[in-house]
């Protein structure tokens, strides 16, 4: 019985140290994790995470804000514009396009006609600038009833040729009151062409060059036809009956006969010997 006691003791004064020991590191753990200090880390985390989530929100918005375009001035009710191009409705490449815009107030108020602006869109979004032309500043008030004509002028750069821009033609005034006011007098899809260019040097001696060359091909054709038709073709000559002995002449009378030999001024000198001499005898 001793034994048996003296063992649980023995053993009771082994484990009771260890279970001291292990409370100990369990209290000291929960000590450590309700620590104020780390506490208040861990709530300078979350507040950081907040305003960065805030930060993030506020530029969002910013950025769709800066999507969302400003609303474009608008045509004043009052404001008569028309438009009418100088060069022609053809827009060549490398080549100035003039046109005059006329302005009339048809109000009872003046208006400040600023500035007159042109430039090329893309075709299928106006929004997207491919040519941007300088702006022409005006400064002209325009009274009550009263009319002012603006003349501008641009050139379509050469490697648009042959292809179609939106022409987009504003202009820009203001009111008595400061308010301002944009009219698009032109917003139509053009063509810009290629202008066909005049004949210069090198094409004009090419030209001339070709021409002499046929002209001399064909004098050559001709002299060369011309060569075989004379030895192709024979002179004929005719040759008149020399003697009479060798016509038949039994049938004529004589009487015909005397008359044409006295008649005939191409007798011979012989024959009118002979006929002499047989006149004599």
């Amino acid at each position: 019985m001793f034994n048996v006691g003296s063992k649980f003791l023995l053993l009771f004064l082994l484990a009771f140290p260890c279970g001291l020991v292990t409370i100990a590191r369990v209290g000291a753990d929960s000590v450590e994790d309700s620590d104020p200090d780390v506490a208040v880390d861990e709530e300078e985390e979350e507040e950081e995470d907040v305003v960065e989530e805030d930060q993030l929100q506020q530029t969002e918005e910013e950025d769709e804000e800066e999507e969302v375009p400003d609303q474009a001035p608008t045509s004043h009710p009052d404001a008569d514009t028309t438009i009418i191009f100088t060069t022609g409705e053809e827009f060549p490449a490398n080549e100035i396009v003039r046109f005059l815009v006329g302005f009339t107030n048809k109000g009872s108020q003046d208006f400040s006609v600023q500035s007159l602006e042109a430039s090329f869109r893309y075709p299928q979004d106006f929004q997207f600038y491919i040519q941007n032309f300088t702006a022409l500043p005006l400064n002209s008030v325009v009274k009550p009833e009263g009319q002012a004509t603006f003349e501008y002028s641009f050139v379509p750069a050469q490697p648009m040729a042959g292809r179609p821009f939106g022409l987009v033609i504003l202009l820009n005034y203001f009111d008595t009151e400061g308010n301002s006011f944009q009219t698009a007098i032109y917003n139509q899809t053009v063509t810009i062409i290629e202008k066909e260019e005049g004949l210069d040097g090198e094409t004009i001696f090419m030209y001339i060059f070709l021409i002499g060359l046929v002209a001399l091909m064909v004098f050559a054709v001709y002299q060369v036809l011309e060569t075989r038709t004379r030895k192709r073709l024979s002179v004929k000559v005719e040759k008149g009956t020399g003697s009479m002995s060798d016509v038949d002449i039994s049938w004529i009378p004589q009487e015909t006969l005397n008359a044409m030999n006295k008649a005939s001024p191409k007798t011979s000198p012989r024959k009118r010997a002979k006929r002499a001499a047989g006149t004599d005898q």
